[in-house]
């Protein structure tokens, strides 16, 4: 290993260590000595001392350096989806100044990051809200011109074409349909005019309907006050908690509760399925996973993932009510 890889520590203390080898075999060898030849037991003494002192060198060099290395160990394992990590600044002056550099900088980084998500996220949602919109309004409407136009041949053209046009028109609904429901999916409508609750239980009334999955809700008559961006985000998760239910749990039942906290509002989704794998819980696992803390975090929430109580898996979700 080349020298200058070595960490710091053992990099001083070997420089300090030649220095006293050099110094002792100078004393030892040198006619400075009492004696021309140094004795057997003078030597043991200058053995004991050496070894003394490097003991006692390698003590004060741990005590003065040892904090960068801790310092250096836990800032390989900072997190800005865990906002809020801080070092305390413990050492010497250089050891506390670093400290306090990291911590501003620690500072700055989540700011920029949480300001910038909230741009991606305001520009996501207003592209969904453009693209539901286009949906509805132009995509519907043609289809829905579809299904008159059909509905004029049909009275007008041979009875023997009926059958066939009555599985176009038939089609053209259900097509019609899944144009809707995507827009729903893309803007939720039931969110921006009656409220989170009622948004969350249209989506979970869907979603027991399409997976079989029963749903049991727990919805307060008050809860505090959110922004939109957090309303927003407390649906997204709650969407991609259920879908993540659907697709890998194999769930037979699944807890959605809004519960009033201390100035903010949790969310709450347990189900009893398999559970995920312990890399998928971590913050750089599943990607769904992942997607909801980045959520939490530009709104100021946090979010966890642990074992539930019935085996499966449970998502909650802490969002700062509005003002706070």
């Amino acid at each position: 290993m080349r020298f200058s890889r070595l960490p710091l520590l053992w990099r001083v203390f070997a420089i300090n260590a030649t220095l006293l080898v050099i110094a002792t075999l100078l004393l030892a060898l040198t006619p400075v000595t009492v004696h021309a030849s140094i004795a057997v037991v003078e030597g043991l003494d200058l053995a004991v001392a050496l070894l003394v002192m490097l003991a006692a060198n390698l003590v004060l060099l741990r005590h003065t350096i040892g904090p960068i290395d801790r310092l250096v160990d836990r800032m390989r394992t900072v997190d800005l989806l865990r906002p809020g990590q801080r070092f305390a600044a413990r050492g010497g002056i250089e050891v506390t100044e670093l400290t306090r550099t990291f911590n501003e900088m620690l500072d700055r980084l989540e700011n920029e990051r949480r300001e910038s998500g909230r741009r991606a996220l305001r520009a996501q949602e207003a592209e969904r809200l453009r693209i539901a919109r286009g949906l509805h309004d132009e995509v519907g409407q043609v289809l829905t011109g579809v299904l008159l136009q059909l509905d004029s041949l049909r009275e007008t053209d041979s009875p023997n074409r009926a059958r066939e046009i009555d599985e176009t028109k038939h089609s053209v609904r259900q097509a019609l349909e899944e144009v809707r429901r995507i827009a729903r999916e893309l803007r939720p409508e039931m969110l921006e005019h009656l409220g989170l609750v009622s948004a969350l239980t249209e989506l979970s009334r869907k979603f027991a309907e399409q997976s079989g999955v029963h749903v049991e809700r727990s919805f307060p008559e008050t809860l505090p006050p959110l922004s939109d961006e957090a309303e927003i985000a407390v649906y997204r998760v709650a969407q991609e908690s259920l879908t993540n239910v659907a697709r890998h749990s194999g769930a037979h039942h699944v807890e959605l509760a809004l519960e009033p906290g201390a100035g903010s509002v949790v969310l709450r989704i347990a189900d009893d399925g398999r559970g995920l794998p312990e890399r998928a819980a971590s913050p750089n696992g599943h990607t769904g996973v992942r997607g909801m803390r980045e959520r939490a975090v530009l709104v100021g929430g946090a979010l966890a993932v642990k074992r539930s109580e019935n085996g499966g898996v449970e998502i909650r979700l802490e969002v700062p009510a509005a003002g706070r």
